[in-house]
């Protein structure tokens, strides 16, 4: 049988995938990955063709995909290069949830899951 829940990790170069039959594992495999992401050191500025900022770089992204064709639930954040976390809604468009805080982060991503 299929999962019903699966986690996306993209960590560096790293992406790894593993499922879930329900919401509440795979939303505690994805603050697993998120504490491991947050235990290694933050990213220094990037010089490119312009500076970027360890706020400005994105570290890794832990997305939570649930089943369907079209449209299937999506949630995650994105953990930036200084340990700030952005949550967000949506697959292809992306739309940022209001958290402030990983305990809201986490919240936010249930409640836009479950509806």
């Amino acid at each position: 049988m299929a999962s019903r829940w699966k986690v996306t990790v993209r960590y560096g170069s790293d992406v790894s995938r593993e499922g879930f039959d329900d919401l509440d594992q795979a939303i505690a495999a994805a603050e697993a990955a998120t504490d491991e992401v947050l235990g290694d050191d933050p990213l220094s500025t990037v010089k490119a063709f312009r500076d970027y900022t360890p706020d400005q770089l994105v570290k890794a992204r832990i997305e939570i995909t649930g089943k369907g064709l079209i449209s299937p639930p999506t949630a995650g954040l994105d953990i930036q290069g200084d340990g700030g976390m952005l949550a967000f809604t949506g697959g292809v468009r992306r739309k940022a949830l209001k958290a402030n805080s990983r305990k809201q982060v986490f919240a936010a991503i249930r409640q836009a899951l479950e509806q």
